[in-house]
This record gives C-alpha cells, structure tokens and sequence, in this order.
C-alpha cells in the first residue's frame, strides 16, 4: 500500500514516482482511503477525488487484504459480487 505523501514533496515529484511505478508494475489500482474503495488508475471516479485521500496498490489482493471494496464504477462486475458476499 502507497500513500501520495510517500511519494514526494511536490505535485510534480508525486507525478513522476507514480509513473515509474506503474511502469514498474508496482502500482496497478488506485483508492480513496476515506471511503476504503479501490479501481482502476483511468476511473473516472477516482480521477476526482483529492489527491491527500488517495492510495495506491500493487494488485487485487493487496487491496482485499486493506479492507477495500470494489469501485462500483469501473469494476462493477467485482462490485456486485463484493456485495453479494456482505449480505449472506
């Protein structure tokens, strides 16, 4: 798990360290920590929330093993079954 104040002091330097590590594959999925929601990095949603609430994830299961959910936006499929599994 990544955090933006992990990765630099400047809008500019965050930029740069989050470009290498999606290269990298370090960072595949995004979050917005105060609602525990991970998605894609090209959600739409997840372009709009503000840059101190977001994280970052390596993959799927680091994100589970967090205690985040699916975004209901860009990973409904993922979404309905993480609700389904809540209900029972």
């Amino acid at each position: 798990m990544i955090l933006h104040t992990d990765l630099g002091q400047t809008v500019e330097a965050r930029k740069k360290a989050i470009s290498s590590l999606i290269r990298k594959g370090a960072i595949t999925l995004g979050g917005y920590k105060k609602a525990r929601i991970y998605g894609l990095l090209t959600c739409s949603s997840g372009k709009r929330m503000k840059v101190e609430n977001r994280i970052f994830f390596k993959d799927e299961t680091e994100a589970l093993a967090n205690g985040y959910r699916p975004c209901g936006h860009c990973m409904k499929e993922k979404y309905e079954q993480w609700k389904r599994k809540t209900k029972q």
